[in-house]
């Protein structure tokens, strides 16, 4: 399948709204550049580096090639450099972007027996668009925050508990909605609807031996009736995010469905494989 790449493509062109406001929320919380600070001042960012290298195995040419492959024309379709790619055993599918300095992409292998090579378009756009948009700082320091804010202490940075659970909520609330402008980036990459939408319905079902049963548009179905619940469902959806999605990094599978078939439908895609998006200042094409 030819796929179209996008020259000069800025995040803009993809990052969602809500995505934006709640990064400009977490900036302005108080604790915010006192814990970047440490995390820069502690090294995390290369321990993290150093872990991942040490337990997982860089991909390239010679190693997993057919995933480095679809890698390498990820990073070309949305004009960025190409991270570092490194695959780990875990039974667990799922796949994470980190390095501040060196960004890299590490996919478990339970991923490679959950989505064919084509989804794998969808899942590898979707990490890289967390690097393309400046998701990574963010993430990251997320990724340590609540250990960290207890390693330092009250006393080490001079502010109580409620500025420390307004850190930590704005937090959570932002990497959710970080999650659906990677989506849109993944649909980029797969350049099909469908691909993307069976990516994210296996990732949500999971590997299992009935995996050809899977329908997307029934998902897909699934996923409108979610948003259309009645009101005391809609009560019980509330409820669920008030103990659950506030502390959970990722929205919920159905809803990021829903946002992504929304986006499709909206013809902000199809104006992008078009050729008319947003580019990068300093781009002159």
């Amino acid at each position: 399948m030819a796929r179209t790449t996008f020259p000069g493509i800025s995040c803009d062109a993809f990052v969602a709204e809500t995505d934006r406001k709640a990064l400009e929320a977490l900036k302005r919380v108080p604790l915010l550049p006192q814990v970047i600070r440490k995390f820069h001042e502690s090294g995390i960012d290369r321990w993290i580096y150093c872990w991942n290298m040490a337990t997982s195995v860089r991909c390239g040419p010679k190693q997993y090639a057919t995933v480095y492959e679809i890698l390498r024309e990820c990073s070309d379709i949305l004009d960025m450099p190409e991270p570092e790619l490194y695959l780990t055993s875990n039974p667990f599918p799922n796949a994470f972007a980190g390095g501040i300095e060196r960004p890299y992409i590490t996919i478990r292998s339970s991923l490679l027996d959950t989505l064919d090579d084509q989804q794998l378009y969808h899942l590898i756009g979707h990490e890289l668009g967390h690097i393309k948009a400046g998701h990574i700082l963010y993430r990251s320091v997320a990724s340590v925050l609540m250990p960290l804010l207890e390693m330092l202490g009250r006393r080490t940075l001079g502010l109580g508990d409620v500025a420390q659970i307004a850190l930590m909520s704005a937090f959570f609330e932002w990497s959710r909605q970080a999650e659906i402008t990677a989506d849109r980036a993944g649909l980029l990459c797969a350049q099909d609807f469908t691909l993307s939408a069976q990516a994210n319905l296996m990732l949500t079902g999971g590997p299992s031996r009935l995996a050809h049963e899977a329908d997307h548009t029934s998902f897909l179905d699934q996923a409108r009736a979610y948003q259309d619940m009645n009101f005391m469902d809609s009560i019980g959806k509330m409820l669920i995010f008030m103990f659950y999605g506030v502390t959970s990094s990722h929205p919920m599978p159905v809803h990021r469905a829903h946002e992504l078939e929304k986006w499709y439908e909206s013809g902000a895609y199809s104006r992008i494989l078009a050729g008319h998006y947003r580019k990068n200042a300093n781009s002159n094409i």
